[in-house]
């Protein structure tokens, strides 16, 4: 009985060493992994703090030009408000509209009647819109195109 005592404590003590090798190679191990992923997270961080920066930093860019943009729009409406208002502007206004209304009574109807105020209506409304959206850069663009040429080239024409 004394050999198996003696057998049985070098197998216990030969077990707890292979033990104690196992639970140390596995602690370093799991260190190991916990350095690393440290790193993988500190450099994850430093990415995403690099990233909200710039993101914070193009946000902020566009929010300034978005209130300059504001800014220039109301310059420009304004303007364009105040040209508007400039003395003879209004005649001139008001005589492209009569010439609009002309053109097309003369295309319409032959008679004048009640088909003058439709025109001229038609004509002041159109004209109203000139000032919104698009029309008015198109006009810019491309000159303003009436029939007066044109009835005035009929009218010699027919008088030769």
């Amino acid at each position: 009985m004394e050999w198996f005592n003696k057998y049985l404590f070098i197998g216990i003590g030969i077990g707890l060493v292979v033990a104690l090798v196992a639970v140390i190679w596995l602690s370093i191990k799991k260190a190991r992994e916990q350095k690393e992923s440290k790193k993988e997270i500190a450099r994850l961080k430093a990415m995403l703090t690099d990233r909200m920066d710039l993101e914070s930093e193009g946000l902020s860019k566009l929010k300034a030009e978005v209130v300059e943009l504001k800014q220039q729009n109301e310059n420009l409406r304004i303007s364009i408000h105040t040209f508007s208002q400039r003395p003879g502007r209004a005649e001139l206004s008001r005589l492209q509209v009569y010439q609009q209304a002309a053109d097309r009574l003369t295309i319409n109807s032959p008679g004048f009647g009640s088909a003058w105020q439709s025109a001229l209506k038609e004509s002041e409304a159109e004209f109203k819109k000139t000032f919104l959206g698009l029309q008015p850069f198109i006009r810019k663009i491309i000159p303003l195109k009436n029939n007066a040429r044109l009835i005035e080239d009929a009218t010699v024409e027919e008088q030769s």
